[in-house]
């Protein structure tokens, strides 16, 4: 623990760990950061631990600007430790510069250790080291749910209690299965989207219209194709979303002495909304992290194929969502040196396994989950399948909210989740 930091109503110290790449062959090692944050009251630095799992993968822990949120509920019963999960933040982070020293299969070798289980492991040695004489707790949102079945799965023993918001995988279906789901959701948020506001079908064609005439660049080098327009419709599935698509759509186009043309402040816009250029792993280890002895083979683009309404070339175009499409690495600049070794990772069919249904079966851990009804990213079938294989979960379906609750709500979410664990009754 080597630096302090304040913000508005807590402190916060910054850990680092050096941990295995390979916990199978530990000579090679690679830099793990956390960051603890504590609240001001008396005694704060004696509560026990809460392990935050971030969504992703490949993007790293909140960065703190206040005491507030979920966190504000948080700290007031423990230490939160906000985990850089390998490969993102400040673990050893992983882009496409710092991989272009190796070859491709060389890429995909290093790159197939950064899922869930290996986060696990990570957490787990610094369980070991700040926490050795009890378990703690862990709250994970999205991808972070899925770490924390993989934790339940192999060391619950280091688990106290867990939270998780909207983020319970299928034990057992496949990536395949995974998109034919969430494609109908996306389908439906399309739907929704459409109607709630009346002029966005033609602000789009026009938009549409417009990028297949001209080419056009984003501020990073990126060309901004009908494909790459699409993936906008990621953000349909969180709270607020739809209202950032419509606005962002309504001032695209502007008019100028010498005729229409995009407005820099819409391209800029776009360049920050779309992040696969920032957080690699996100496209490269997205589809792996549905996958047990299995290979992905791009099965959202498989999927996307069967489905002729998503076609870039569809009379009423549609959004896509949390998918990738091995287009990707040839569209966007950053992510073209690592197309290769996204390649070799999608056909890679002998990923370990991630989850033990037998041990999930007689889990000993307390796990309150929150459900979200209408989630576009993880599917409410398939979570409550998985609720309903776990021994001492608790779930909390709702529609109160989309996949982003905890960051709109977290304070009340965390609350109940808690209440849940501990079989109160909030009012």
């Amino acid at each position: 623990m080597d630096a302090q930091i304040h913000i508005a109503g807590a402190v916060a110290y910054k850990h680092f760990f050096d941990l295995p790449l390979d916990y199978q062959s530990p000579e090679k090692c690679i830099r793990i950061f956390a960051r603890e944050v504590r609240g001001l009251q008396a005694g704060a630095e004696n509560l026990p631990f809460l392990v935050f799992f971030q969504g992703g993968p490949g993007f790293g822990a909140m960065r703190p600007g206040a005491n507030s949120g979920w966190l504000k509920r948080a700290l007031t019963e423990f230490r939160v430790l906000l985990l850089d999960q390998r490969g993102t933040g400040l673990s050893s982070p992983i882009s496409y510069a710092s991989l272009q020293q190796l070859t491709p299969a060389q890429q995909a070798e290093y790159l197939q250790h950064f899922r869930a289980d290996n986060i696990v492991r990570d957490a787990e040695a610094i369980r070991q080291q700040l926490s050795p004489d009890q378990p703690w707790s862990a709250l994970g949102q999205s991808f972070g749910g899925f770490c924390i079945l993989h934790y339940l799965s192999v060391a619950p023993e280091g688990l106290k209690q867990a939270f998780i918001t909207g983020g319970i995988p299928s034990l057992t279906r496949s990536a395949a299965e995974v998109y034919q789901a969430t494609f109908k959701r996306v389908l439906q948020k399309n739907r929704d989207f459409f109607n709630r506001f009346s002029d966005a079908r033609a602000l789009t064609q026009q938009l549409v219209s417009y990028l297949r005439q001209h080419q056009v660049l984003l501020p990073n080098g990126d060309t901004l194709s009908v494909e790459m327009l699409q993936l906008l419709g990621i953000h349909l599935g969180m709270e607020q979303g739809a209202e950032t698509l419509y606005y962002l759509l309504e001032q695209a186009l502007i008019d100028t002495p010498s005729g229409q043309q995009l407005n820099p402040l819409f391209l800029a816009q776009v360049n920050e909304l779309l992040s696969y250029h920032t957080n690699p792993i996100y496209a490269i280890l997205h589809e792996a992290i549905y996958c047990q002895t299995d290979a992905s083979q791009w099965a959202a683009h498989q999927v996307r194929q069967s489905l002729p309404e998503f076609a870039t070339d569809a009379e009423e175009l549609l959004f896509t969502g949390e998918m990738v499409f091995p287009w990707m690495f040839k569209q966007i600049n950053w992510l073209t040196p690592l197309a290769e070794a996204a390649e070799l990772l999608a056909h890679k069919a002998d990923w370990p396994t991630l989850y033990d249904l037998d041990q999930l079966a007689q889990n000993k851990v307390p796990v309150a989950a929150a459900i979200y009804s209408n989630d576009m990213y993880v599917e409410r079938q398939f979570s409550e399948e998985t609720a309903a294989l776990v021994a001492n979960m608790h779930t909390w379906v709702t529609s109160e909210y989309e996949h982003n609750g905890i960051r709109m709500d977290g304070e009340h979410i965390l609350n109940k989740l808690i209440a849940l664990v501990r079989g109160e009754q909030l009012r």
